[in-house]
């Protein structure tokens, strides 16, 4: 009797299809809530019982060993997007994240002062001493011996389709272009932007620069028309009493009817200080460019101002530093709305509750009284921000 080609179970292509973006889900699933969520940043905490599946899967689809995967991203998070970042496009450039993202996260995993110093916390019990830390190899061995006896020859091409996701899609793209091409929610010395506001393929990855913005977040859709495949996996898994949310990011509470701007508005402002500065962006910044475009100044060329003005400083190449500062030399009231800008961060960052109170309310009396219009109303605006009850 001989052995069919198609192995113990023959399928049609699309079953062959299925089964390999069931398994490769089941693999970004592991990496997003199990090392990311769980592991690295501590904002959700999966049932023992959830956690070792997933462990074991990433071991026997990947060969990923968590103390790496996580000492790794740590270290991402402490250096991103400068020197010792482990694989950042700005140092490294964005081809080489792209193409080799997989080979960096190796490499560094490889530094054994990387591992002691941000792989603390992990799991260190007898299975990972003597199998997966051991033989991270040995997983994908047996993985791909299953798919060939189970699937035959159709198993050779799932098996390259499978091994090949992670290394691009969570090595490379997300790495690399999550920190060169999308949208910014939000500004940061980190150049990680969302890649797409609809995180449904990559686990919720693709939300990147939210992730950054709020590492420890167990959710990372932060605007309320983002989707985060991963944080609907976690509600389930909650429902199911297997899995607890310590900390998501926090979203504004706004009470339109506060009129006072009180202790509680400082820590609500603080709280939700890059919502803040998003709304500043938009309701002023934004605003007082396309006045002035509209009224056609003479001066430095206006196009790319709204990006220089909201860019975080730290990012600005020199060029763009030395057009910033063409830019407020020339006009007062972006050099005005800048110095309000700055001055707002300041009142939320003062550590005396009595001061910060006291400077918030003269900062909006002197944005009344500032004669841009754009201004003004978003200072009327900033007593509604409270603490969420």
């Amino acid at each position: 009797m001989s052995l069919s080609p198609y192995g113990l179970i023959g399928l049609p292509w699309w079953g062959y299809a299925l089964t390999t973006f069931v398994t490769i889900q089941t693999m970004f699933l592991g990496v997003t809530l199990y090392l990311h969520r769980d592991q690295s940043h501590g904002g959700l905490i999966l049932h023992p019982a959830l956690r070792h599946l997933f462990r074991f899967w990433l071991w026997f689809s990947s060969g990923a060993v968590t103390r790496e995967w996580v000492a790794v991203h740590r270290k991402h998070h402490a250096y991103a997007d400068l020197p010792g970042d482990p694989h950042s496009p700005v140092v490294f450039g964005l081809r080489r994240v792209l193409l080799e993202g997989f080979e960096l996260y190796r490499a560094a995993g490889r530094d054994p002062e990387t591992v002691r110093n941000y792989g603390r916390g992990t799991p260190d019990d007898w299975l990972e001493q003597h199998i997966y830390s051991r033989h991270p190899y040995t997983g994908i061995v047996l993985f791909v011996i299953a798919h060939l006896a189970l699937f035959g020859v159709p198993g050779i091409v799932m098996i390259a389709v499978h091994l090949s996701a992670q290394p691009f899609f969570a090595g490379g793209v997300v790495n690399g272009l999550g920190h060169a091409v999308g949208y910014r929610s939000f500004e940061m010395p980190s150049t990680a932007t969302n890649l797409v506001p609809w995180g449904l393929l990559l686990g919720g990855e693709e939300l990147h620069n939210n992730h950054h913005a709020f590492p420890r977040s167990a959710r990372f859709a932060v605007q309320r028309w983002e989707i985060d495949i991963g944080w609907l996996w976690i509600r389930l898994f909650s429902a199911l009493r297997l899995a607890r949310v310590r900390w998501v990011a926090p979203r504004p509470h706004l009470e339109r009817r506060r009129s006072d701007l009180d202790a509680e508005t400082v820590q609500a402002l603080f709280t939700n200080r890059l919502h803040v500065l998003r709304a500043y962006a938009r309701r002023v910044v934004l605003p007082v460019c396309r006045e002035l475009r509209r009224r056609e100044l003479p001066g430095p060329v206006l196009s790319g101002a709204p990006r220089l003005l909201i860019r975080h400083p730290a990012l600005l190449a020199e060029e763009a530093r030395r057009r910033l500062r063409e830019l407020l030399e020339h006009y007062e009231v972006l050099r005005r709305v800048i110095e309000y800008r700055e001055g707002l961060q300041q009142a939320w960052e003062e550590t005396s509750a009595s001061r910060a109170v006291t400077q918030l309310r003269e900062w909006c009396r002197r944005a009344e009284d500032s004669g841009i219009a754009a201004l003004r109303e978003f200072a009327q605006g900033l007593p509604a921000y409270a603490p969420a009850r």
